[in-house]
């Protein structure tokens, strides 16, 4: 489970994840085109069905990348403080139909953007393998070629560069947006369910200032699936997924479905009456985050170096 719900008082950690989840307002598709869906994408035959535009999401994190996301920590001595944290974006995939990357083409103004590069209705697995081999977070021995279940890769980016010289998620896409528009365009219900994104949260202060606290340098990397595939799922207690219920109209909350920290050193993220089911929590997530990675076949440099790091501590 994402949020614990054994426990009557919630951890640290669980005020971490709610306080850094974005909830997007969701649209609905108009049923003309609930027909048109790709079956195996969306198999679930729903009367009504309701999306979120990547633009909405982004503005989840506009106030985040600006401020820092404040979440309430309370410490072992009864004391509370508010851990201010920005996000970053650390990795992203896009994978998307054919016909939505044409209509992107169709809507750009400029005949030398990304579909250029990105796509191309004649030698489309030629090009893609080609993107493929020249991006670092690929795996070389890996041949990403369109099928039906993956998509076509319309944008991918895995951040290399230290923390100190990153600029926060927001500035990232719309840097990112400049070359490739669809980042704003394009809806869940376009993106197959390989679309995924990672963001690392990294410390910047506490309120009240004045003395330094150890545990709360931890770092964070949380996963989220950015399908419609994938709406309204979240983990079970088994290990599995199950539906969540969502009122008509709420918010569309995307639950990290992986998890990665680093410097997570004594037990302040920890829940005071269960620590074992925290760990568990935490080490569950990481196992998640790295069969997607290898299921995918991508190296993720933070997710890498998390790990090695933490292996060390």
């Amino acid at each position: 489970m994402v949020f614990g719900k054994g426990s009557m008082k919630k951890s640290n950690l669980d005020r971490f994840l709610h306080c850094t989840t974005p909830v997007v307002p969701p649209q609905s598709l108009p049923k003309t085109e609930i027909r048109s869906l790709n079956k195996i994408w969306h198999q679930s035959e729903r009367e009504n069905v309701e999306y979120f535009r990547l633009s909405d999401l982004w503005d989840c994190y506009d106030e985040w990348s600006a401020y820092g996301a404040g979440v309430p920590i309370r410490l072992a001595n009864g004391e509370s403080l508010v851990q201010y944290y920005v996000p970053y974006l650390s990795a992203i995939q896009i994978f998307s139909s054919s016909s939505s990357l044409i209509r992107l083409r169709e809507e750009s103004e400029d005949g030398e953007s990304s579909f250029s590069d990105s796509y191309s209705e004649e030698s489309e697995s030629d090009k893609l393998s080609r993107s493929a081999a020249s991006d670092e977070g690929l795996d070389h021995d890996a041949i990403l070629h369109p099928n039906d279940r993956l998509g076509y890769l319309y944008l991918q980016h895995f951040e290399r560069s230290a923390p100190y010289a990153r600029v926060p998620l927001m500035e990232k896409i719309n840097e990112l947006a400049q070359t490739y528009p669809g980042l704003m365009s394009l809806r869940s219900v376009d993106l197959s369910p390989a679309s995924w994104m990672a963001v690392a949260w990294y410390p910047i202060y506490h309120i009240p200032m004045g003395r330094t606290i150890k545990d709360l340098s931890t770092c964070f990397l949380t996963y989220h699936t950015l399908s419609s595939s994938f709406q309204d799922m979240e983990p079970d207690e088994n290990g599995g997924e199950k539906e969540r219920t969502r009122k008509e109209g709420e918010g569309v909350t995307l639950l990290p479905f992986g998890l990665a920290t680093y410097k997570m050193q004594g037990n302040v993220w920890l829940s005071e009456e269960d620590h074992g089911q925290d760990q568990e929590r935490v080490l569950s997530l990481l196992s998640v985050a790295d069969s997607w990675l290898k299921q995918l076949r991508v190296q993720h440099h933070d997710f890498n170096y998390f790990s090695r790091m933490a292996h060390r501590g």
